[in-house]
């Protein structure tokens, strides 16, 4: 969890630096000497503040970072690692910005003309990177070369998630066990009569994102079931159910993914109905004021934070009390609550209903959306 300003929160700490630079191939990333050296000279002093007037007199120049580099890095390979460099270069003492645009430069096509090396490049300065809620992510085309950028994998505000509520179509009746000691681990009690309808994932969320093994095993682990498999019947029977009777298309979509994807259960979990607000008064008596969006229809946890949400829209997201007249406030209401999970950092993808009105048509449809979106987010379908 991390804590502090936002400025502090944000960094990229000398250590992941390190640990990055040391990792990196600097022979790899040297292969082009004249672009090499360009990069260098963009964003750091290699050259020098010009001969002094006893080197003039004397007829010598002052040896420049920019010489020792010729002659650690190109000359005599191997001297230098790519840590030394960066150590040369002020690497680990620049500001955030400077050093995110010198990553993205040094796996660009102006340096690395390899689109195997730039992937393999990124992989590798990911792999340091991820644990501080960064990642350098592909976001454009160079001239057919992949393009790359350092952004967010998550809001570093946000803990990771402690309690999931979930598959339920009732609000939840729920107390803090402890309003001092509300940081521990199992702070929220569901309460009432409607305990058995609510499920409150409770567990750590690890960093390749909540899977359908985690949640299996905790299923398993909340009855008595004689075999895994019986516990996974169990679970997917329960989270169809949760569903709203009204809408086809939101049960159609949860029987599409999983179908597509049961096979595996190192896959993300599609979990159905989860809560995002929680407030003891109804919007009426909150007014103004109140949570926007309390439910979300579906709801991923993927790798290192990410979140996404998938949405699946009927006419009552735009027309007033089941009637076929407009309603421009509860779609302006609808559009304000993306903005504000978008500015949260979670990632809102919306269905028609109509396009998920018939499962073959789901099923098709997810098909060539689930590829899209694991592979914009890194997740491995395996």
């Amino acid at each position: 969890m991390c804590c502090g300003p936002e400025t502090h929160r944000r960094r990229i700490p000398t250590k992941a630096r390190r640990e990055l630079a040391s990792a990196l191939d600097l022979l790899e990333l040297t292969r082009h000497h004249d672009r090499f050296m360009q990069l260098l000279d963009y964003f750091w002093i290699t050259t020098g503040s010009g001969p002094s007037l006893d080197d003039l007199l004397n007829g010598m120049r002052a040896v420049t970072l920019g010489d020792q580099i010729e002659r650690h890095v190109f000359r005599n390979p191997g001297d230098w690692s790519a840590e030394d460099l960066f150590d040369k270069l002020g690497a680990f003492e620049a500001g955030d910005a400077r050093f995110a645009r010198f990553l993205q430069g040094l796996v660009s096509a102006d340096v690395l003309f390899d689109e195997d090396l730039q992937r393999m490049t990124v992989s590798t300065i990911n792999k340091h990177l991820r644990c501080r809620a960064r990642e350098l992510r592909q976001t454009g085309d160079d001239g057919g070369y992949p393009g790359f950028t350092l952004v967010a994998t998550r809001l570093h505000g946000n803990r990771r998630p402690k309690n999931i509520i979930f598959g339920t179509r009732t609000k939840p009746d729920i107390r803090f066990r402890s309003s001092v000691d509300n940081d521990n681990d199992n702070d929220i009690e569901i309460v009432g009569g409607n305990r058995d309808d609510i499920l409150v994932y409770d567990q750590e969320i690890p960093s390749e994102g909540l899977r359908w093994r985690d949640l299996h095993a905790w299923w398993h682990d909340t009855g008595s079931f004689g075999s895994e498999v019986e516990a996974r019947t169990d679970l997917y029977k329960r989270l169809l159910k949760s569903l709203p009777e009204n809408s086809e298309g939101q049960k159609n979509l949860f029987i599409a993914y999983h179908e597509i994807l049961a096979p595996s259960i190192e896959v993300p979990a599609l979990l159905p109905e989860v809560w995002l607000h929680w407030d003891h008064k109804t919007v009426q008596q909150r007014g103004p004021e109140a949570l926007l969006r309390s439910r979300m229809d579906f709801f991923l946890l993927l790798p290192h934070g990410q979140r996404v949400v998938l949405e699946v829209d009927g006419s009552q997201h735009f027309t007033r009390d089941r009637s076929r007249t407009l309603d421009t406030a509860k779609y302006a209401a609808m559009v304000a609550a993306d903005r504000n999970l978008k500015l949260r950092e979670y990632e809102v993808f919306r269905f028609g209903h109509d396009e998920l009105k018939l499962l073959d048509d789901a099923g098709a449809l997810l098909q060539q959306f689930l590829p899209h979106l694991f592979r914009r987010f890194r997740v491995s379908s395996s």
